[in-house]
């Protein structure tokens, strides 16, 4: 893993996530992580973690958000309701490349029920030490918000 310390990451999760993101801030130990909750695996509503990481990483306060969910679906479709976020679901280490090559995503969205743990953290990894290709997709990321 990179040990860029200039990457600040933001991190929550619902329950279904909770064990995940646990695991995932550990993983991250060589960045500034902030953990936005939640913090057991009793039952919640996942926009209340989804919104403040979005709300950090759109501030410009933190380079890169990681959410986790059940599917990943209802954190991403919560991250992306905010103007400058663009929240990836990601199931694969190619898809995570992906999101930040072409699309410049700066959430990895997980989703815990369908990827093991080894996978979620080659994700991670992949997402936060991937660069935005830039160039012909530029211009396609600067027509995605309203």
């Amino acid at each position: 893993m990179s040990t860029d310390k200039k990457f600040k990451i933001a991190i929550g999760s619902d329950h279904a996530g909770f064990e995940y993101k646990e695991l995932l801030r550990s993983f991250l130990n060589d960045y500034e992580v902030k953990d936005f909750g939640t913090y057991a695996a009793d039952s919640v509503d996942y926009p209340d973690f989804a919104h403040p990481v979005a709300d950090a990483v759109e501030s410009g306060d933190y380079t890169f958000g990681v959410l986790v969910c059940g599917s990943a679906n209802g954190v991403a479709i919560t991250a992306n309701k905010h103007q400058q976020i663009r929240a990836a679901i990601c199931w694969q280490k190619e898809i995570a490349e992906l999101a930040r090559l072409h699309n410049n995503a700066n959430i990895i969205c997980i989703p815990a029920r369908f990827v093991s743990e080894e996978v979620a953290k080659e994700m991670v990894t992949t997402f936060l030490n991937t660069a935005f290709e830039g160039g012909r997709h530029a211009t396609r990321v600067n027509k995605m918000s309203c």
